[in-house]
């Protein structure tokens, strides 16, 4: 099949997995802007989260909420330098999971188990649709987080009668220099680059971040507006709704990023 992607430039926001999103854009030909916005890190105080994790090997929850793939992950490796990997997993087979899209599922297929439930669609709101159908009343619940509180989903489940104990494993942190982040800003401004591609919320936010700071807020939506934006799901799209930029391609369904590079393809040829 031809390379559909032939003489495109697509910048690349992601840091987890740049370069397997890298390859699969160069295979279709196209050239790769490796702008990798964040860090994941450890939550720097790991007391917490061995505490949620004991409370898990203990039974004390009736559910565990996964949020992200990444949280899943992250715990596992607090598990194994508590020496509580087996034990984490046992539990996790006991407890009822409910994921939030499919990459807390696949996280859970590595160990070997399979989700109680899967939010219909991978937001917060699918979460709490998904939950309302379950009895809460005096029930505990594990709520894993991603890079700050969830009030609107702990907030729910205690109104319906539930106690939740939330727990942050990771932590995002600046990965490209602020002089990456400038040096993005005005390619994009010039026109040189096809589709930038955004696959979390703290990549926009990182990049709205430096625009602010160095006085670059024109010339960054002067870039956005010219090059085609991509979002890998619904809530990195609505972010960048929320800041006044368009969302050109994001995914009804299957919030991955194989069917990203399909998506884009289909818009570019």
């Amino acid at each position: 099949m031809a390379e559909s992607l032939h003489g495109r430039t697509i910048a690349l926001a992601e840091g987890r997995q740049l370069e397997e999103l890298a390859q699969m854009l160069e295979k279709e030909g196209a050239t790769a802007l490796r702008y990798p916005m964040i860090n994941i890190l450890d939550a720097p105080d790991a007391a917490p989260v061995i505490a949620w994790l004991r409370n898990l090997v203990q039974n004390k929850f009736a559910y565990v909420i996964l949020m992200t793939g990444e949280a899943l992950r992250r715990l596992l490796g607090f598990a194994d330098r508590e020496g509580l990997r087996q034990e984490v997993i046992a539990a996790l087979s006991r407890t009822r999971n409910i994921t939030r899209g499919p990459k807390p599922v696949r996280a859970l297929k590595e160990i070997s188990l399979n989700p109680t439930k899967i939010a219909e669609t991978p937001t917060t709101d699918g979460v709490i649709a998904t939950m309302r159908s379950e009895q809460l009343q005096g029930s505990t619940i594990g709520v894993t987080l991603y890079g700050e509180p969830n009030p609107t989903l702990v907030r729910f489940l205690e109104e319906a009668g539930a106690t939740v104990q939330t727990v942050l494993p990771y932590v995002y942190a600046p990965a490209s220099e602020t002089n990456r982040v400038v040096e993005l800003i005005g390619r994009l401004a010039k026109g040189g680059i096809d589709v930038i591609i955004f696959t979390s919320s703290p990549q926009v936010d990182r990049l709205y971040q430096v625009a602010a700071e160095k006085s670059l807020g024109n010339e960054l939506r002067q870039g956005l507006s010219q090059a085609r934006i991509a979002a890998v799901g619904p809530v990195v799209a609505d972010n960048l709704r929320e800041k006044g930029a368009k969302v050109d391609i994001c995914p009804d369904q299957g919030f991955v990023m194989k069917n990203l590079v399909q998506l884009i393809k289909r818009q570019l040829s």
